[in-house]
Formats: structure tokens, C-alpha cells, sequence
């Protein structure tokens, strides 16, 4: 799907929208050890910061209802992308044999990515793959069998590549795995212009390591 806008939420938006028409306080300073005192007092191990709560995503009463199910940091926005009603923009939520169904914005984070999750008929889930990569604008494409255990325990295939973007006007690299569930087969890919981020590789291996088949 050349020229897909990097948050497929603004695109329906706007083609729905075309259709229609305190400080924190100061800490009281230590008090000065007495005068008696032999040692000089030891200062308390500052406490690191506790990690990024976590959401479900995929199950009954989530953002989004899946074939498959994992958690996420709540620093991702995720929601579930619905077909626009005027058939003129199918396109936007189409990609090969794929059509997207949630999407998670890294929006509490410095970072610009998402991590889309699209559906397919039911099939080999490597061909399938390889058809939703190709149909973006993507080259340098290389498909991997991950085998059982490196997707949640079931067999899984990856791919990554390179895509162009007309807003930067470069090639960027993003990744996307697939895998087979009872209803078809479930595409997860990240993108977006720091799709190659620690932290967006990161939440997109917590996915893939997560992941379960409903």
C-alpha cells in the first residue's frame, strides 16, 4: 500500500471528516549529624524507577478483539481500526491479503512507531507474509522460519525489509512476523520513522515473545 500515512486512526479520521461534508515541593534538607558522631551518615540507595505497567491486548474488553492476545506497556495508545464505511478508502486499511484491525501508538514515549496488527484468510503463512510485505513499497525483503518457541510457542515466520518514505524521502527498516491461528493467519508488524529504536525493537520482541492463539 504505497504512500500509508504513519497512523492509519488521522487517515480514517480525516476520511470520514471528507465524507461528511505544579512544581514539585522542595525536600527539607538532612538534618547535620551530631557533633558525637564518628562516621559520616551513609545516604539511602536512590530507588530505580519502576518499570512501564503493562496492558492485555487481544482478549474480550481490550482495545482490540484478536485471534491472538498479548500484553503491552501502557506507553502504547492501542486501538481498534474499524473499515471506513465509504468504500472509496478501503485502500487505507488494505495492504496485500491483509487488512489491519488494531493499532498501538507509541505515543508515551520519545518516539515516533506503531505496531499494527493485521488479519488474513486462512493459508500458509509464509506466502502470506511475503504477499503483505511486497505490497507496501519495500525492497531488500528477507523471510525467516522461526520455528516453535520464538512467537509465544507457536510456529511463526519473519521478514524484514527495507520501505520507502515520502515524508522523509529515504528507506527505513521495519520488521513484521506472521503466524496461523483457527481464523486465519495474524500479521504484527512495526514501522514507523524510529522503527528502529531500542525501545520500539523491544516492545515489538515483548509482543512476539508474548503472544498467544485465542
Amino acid at each position: 500500500m504505497p504512500g500509508r500515512t504513519p497512523f492509519l486512526g488521522t487517515a480514517l479520521l480525516a476520511a470520514a471528516l471528507l465524507t461528511a461534508c505544579g512544581t514539585p515541593q522542595e525536600q527539607a534538607p538532612e538534618q547535620a549529624a551530631p557533633a558525637a558522631a564518628s562516621t559520616p551518615a551513609t545516604k539511602s540507595p536512590t530507588p530505580s524507577a519502576s518499570p512501564s505497567a503493562v496492558r492485555a491486548v487481544g482478549g474480550a474488553g481490550t482495545p482490540c478483539v484478536l485471534p491472538v492476545s498479548f500484553s503491552l506497556s501502557e506507553d502504547w495508545e492501542t486501538k481498534a481500526v474499524e473499515a471506513p464505511e465509504n468504500p472509496d478508502f478501503a485502500d487505507l486499511v488494505k495492504q496485500g491479503p491483509a487488512t489491519v484491525v488494531c493499532e498501538a501508538k507509541a505515543e508515551g514515549t520519545p518516539h515516533i512507531g506503531f505496531l499494527r496488527v493485521w488479519t488474513a484468510p486462512k493459508g500458509p503463512v509464509r506466502p502470506t507474509l511475503d504477499a503483505f510485505v511486497k505490497a507496501d513499497k519495500s525492497k531488500g525483503i528477507a523471510l525467516t522460519d522461526l520455528g516453535v518457541g520464538r512467537a509465544g510457542g507457536v510456529p511463526a515466520v519473519e521478514a524484514r525489509y527495507s520501505v520507502f518514505s515520502e515524508l522523509t524521502e529515504e528507506w527505513r527498516a521495519e520488521r513484521a512476523f506472521a503466524v496461523t491461528t483457527p481464523k486465519g493467519v495474524v500479521v504484527v508488524e512495526l514501522g514507523g520513522l524510529d522503527s528502529e529504536e531500542d525501545d520500539m525493537v523491544a516492545a515489538y520482541e515483548a509482543v512476539k515473545a508474548g503472544l498467544k492463539v485465542s
